[in-house]
């Protein structure tokens, strides 16, 4: 059996899938204090329910949101930071651009949370910017700096030199001299987190990784401990930012690249299914409990970026280009100061959750709402495993918005969902036609447990015409997981001209990355599994402060010029313009990759019966009532079958809403197509 687990704000969602190619799921209730207790819970369920015995399990795979919920709620560890003499601050000082620039008060918009600056420490050493030794390391001042830090309670280090990625060898000496000192203290280096040029990303995503590093350990650590003592003999295998996965061994030692690692593994799945739907330019969205993730696969690929944003910080990692805002299920909704109705970003979570859920919920969602337009089944949410309350779901609405706002409860759920939509469709804007790219021009996919809610609304508002819902779009973040290779990247400085880069030495610097690639996929213990290699470049004009990563085709007849064509490309794409002029490469990188299963398309068998179950009232945007609407079970939907909106599909992990205008029909491979008639 392969078992694949993602771990949300609200629920954690398990796929299991058997050498035939079925599979089986579950959503269990996320434990926030312990979100590897939910995992445990779910290996369990599996045995009690489906019979599936521990040692039958031969994969793991888990997303985990573990790193980015210890920066959002400042649970990282405790850390010091050593910089070279005169560069300590360069965390607090940060870059002259300010998102908020009519403020009265100016807040700190860098994260020197990380590092106060009694816990910002300097050494005297200095490296030029070709990597010549100008001051030598002053061991000394290292072992009383690092002294210092202990003495003051650190559980981690980062140490972060200038010009380190040029050469490495001041940093590495410090390291070794911390660790032989402090054997307890977790030690992290620039030039193995990020080495490239850019001092205040680099010392920001070094001073990240140490933050995240011990509380990434313990919890994998633990989940380890927790399947082995559950009979559980695969190995522990977690999804990073970029799509790919990675032992946990490995990721316990490269915990700043798992940040965004569940919306990557629901990317993942969304190719799989729109390649089984044989539909490659997508927009994802991701509705969950308390996210919505957003972002776009463009001719099949999904678009990933060489920084993220994580708490409005920058973070310089790859990952899949993902816009995450607090907008889900769970979002509450309130009235500001000036009487406005706001939905999020605030949460109810799993505990309490919604008023709906009757587990002590006070305030309005989005599920609450749903609830009280009709849109979702009291007594068939989750697959009937938990009985909603719609009486609750009213008075909370009545109480705390329908009241104040002087209009009818429906009228007020009815704002909420039109508040929600609007700032989702504005997301998808950002992730579309910031990047050049028109929305239009894409399907829809929603996933998710609400993404199939607000799917047609969405694409209304922003002129999509397609709407693609998969099988289980539920849990298909869980299922993304087993349908990703196994990966890992390593980069390195390489600032050159194209005008007259040597391709040999190129040739050189790549092989060198391959070879320390090499030990990270034999940790992967994968045997002689085929391993496929990519080579990208991080390429920009000279004079230019930003770089595009472009691929790199040494296979082909004249590699520099096709790199230099693509970056025209992608330039033209991005910013609308592209010149002929001088360009350079800033930083290369090795992608190494095995395994891997997305144009696997699984079975689909539909369930014996009618598959239409009866009407229920909905309320819509723009009609004056409810409206009966056609309710249909979506396992008992056969391929070739269609229908007309308003109609509502229901299934265990989710329910779609099918507005009117709207037609739908199941394809072969048991997806449902929306289209507009509009």
């Amino acid at each position: 059996m392969d078992i694949g687990v993602d771990i949300g704000g609200t629920f954690t969602d398990v796929v299991c899938r058997d050498p035939s190619g079925q599979i089986r799921f579950v959503k269990v209730p996320s434990t926030r204090a312990d979100p590897g207790r939910a995992v445990l819970h779910s290996i369990r369920h599996m045995a009690e329910a489906w019979g599936v015995k521990p040692a039958d399990i031969a994969r793991f795979a888990h997303g985990t949101t573990v790193a980015t919920n210890a920066v959002l709620e400042r649970k990282g560890a405790r850390i010091g930071l050593i910089a070279t003499q005169g560069f300590r601050d360069v965390i607090e000082i940060g870059r002259q651009m300010r998102h908020r620039m009519y403020d009265v008060i100016l807040e700190p918009e860098t994260p020197a949370f990380l590092a106060p600056g009694a816990r910002r420490k300097e050494v005297p050493e200095r490296i030029a910017a070709d990597g010549a030794v100008v001051t030598p390391l002053d061991e000394a001042a290292v072992a009383r700096v690092a002294r210092e830090l202990a003495d003051d309670g650190v559980e981690a280090i980062a140490i972060c030199f200038l010009f380190a990625f040029a050469n490495p060898a001041h940093e590495a000496r410090a390291r070794d001299i911390v660790r032989a000192n402090h054997p307890a203290i977790v030690v992290t280096t620039s030039h193995e987190v990020d080495p490239a040029f850019r001092e205040y990303e680099r010392t920001v995503v070094t001073a990240f990784d140490a933050y995240v590093k011990p509380v990434i350990d313990r919890y994998l650590r633990g989940l380890e401990d927790g399947l082995a003592g559950a009979g559980v003999p695969a190995p522990l295998q977690v999804m990073q930012s970029r799509g790919g996965l990675m032992a946990a061994s490995v990721a316990r030692q490269r915990p700043v690249r798992l940040f965004l690692s569940g919306p990557a593994a629901g990317v993942i799945g969304a190719r799989m299914v729109g390649r089984s739907a044989g539909i490659d330019d997508l927009i994802t969205v991701d509705i969950g409990g308390t996210s919505c993730d957003i972002a776009l696969i463009d001719r099949g690929k999904a678009l990933i970026r060489g920084e993220g944003v994580i708490d409005g910080f920058p973070v310089r990692v790859a990952m899949v280009d993902v816009n995450s805002i607090g907008a889900g299920g769970g979002s509450i909704a309130w009235l500001d100061r000036a009487g406005g109705l706001r939905v999020g970003p605030h949460s109810a979570g799993a505990e309490p959750g919604p008023a709906c859920y009757g587990r002590g919920g006070q305030e309005p969602t989005v599920t609450d709402a749903s609830v009280v337009l009709g849109y979702v089944n009291p007594d068939y949410f989750a697959g009937g495993t938990l009985k909603l309350e719609p009486a609750r779901a009213r008075a909370v609405i009545q109480d705390k918005l329908a009241k104040p706002l002087a209009m009818s409860v429906e009228q007020a759920a009815l704002g909420i969902h039109r508040v929600l939509n609007a700032q989702m469709a504005e997301g998808i804007r950002l992730v579309s036609i910031r990047q050049g790219l028109d929305p239009r021009k894409y399907a829809l996919l929603p996933l998710g447990g609400g993404g199939p809610v607000h799917a047609t609304a969405l694409a209304r508002e922003l002129g999509i015409g397609r709407v693609l819902v998969p099988r289980h779009p539920g849990v298909l973040s869980a299922a993304g997981l087993l349908a990703a290779p196994v990966e890992h990247e390593i980069s390195a400085s390489f600032p050159r001209p194209l005008a007259d880069l040597d391709l040999g030495e190129l040739r050189r610097h790549l092989g060198e990355l391959d070879r320390r690639c090499a030990p990270l996929m034999a940790a992967e213990k994968l045997g002689a599994a085929a391993v496929s290699i990519q080579y990208l470049a991080d390429v920009c004009y000279i004079g230019q402060a930003y770089t595009l990563e472009v691929p790199l085709h040494l296979d082909q007849p004249e590699p520099i010029k096709r790199l230099t064509d693509d970056f025209l490309a992608v330039h033209d794409r991005v910013y609308g313009h592209a010149t002929p002029t001088p360009a350079r490469i800033v930083n290369i990188r090795a992608i190494h990759r095995t395994g891997g299963s997305e144009d696997d398309e699984l079975p689909y068998a539909p369930a014996a019966g009618d598959p239409l179950k009866g009407t229920r009232p909905i309320l819509v945007a723009g009609a004056k009532d409810f409206v009966p609407a056609a309710i249909y079970e979506r396992a008992a939907m056969a391929p070739g079958l269609a229908f007309q909106g308003p109609a509502i599909v229901e299934q265990q992990d989710t329910t779609t809403l099918v507005e009117p205008g709207w037609s739908g029909s199941i394809d072969r491979a048991g997806n449902l197509i929306l289209t507009s008639r509009s």
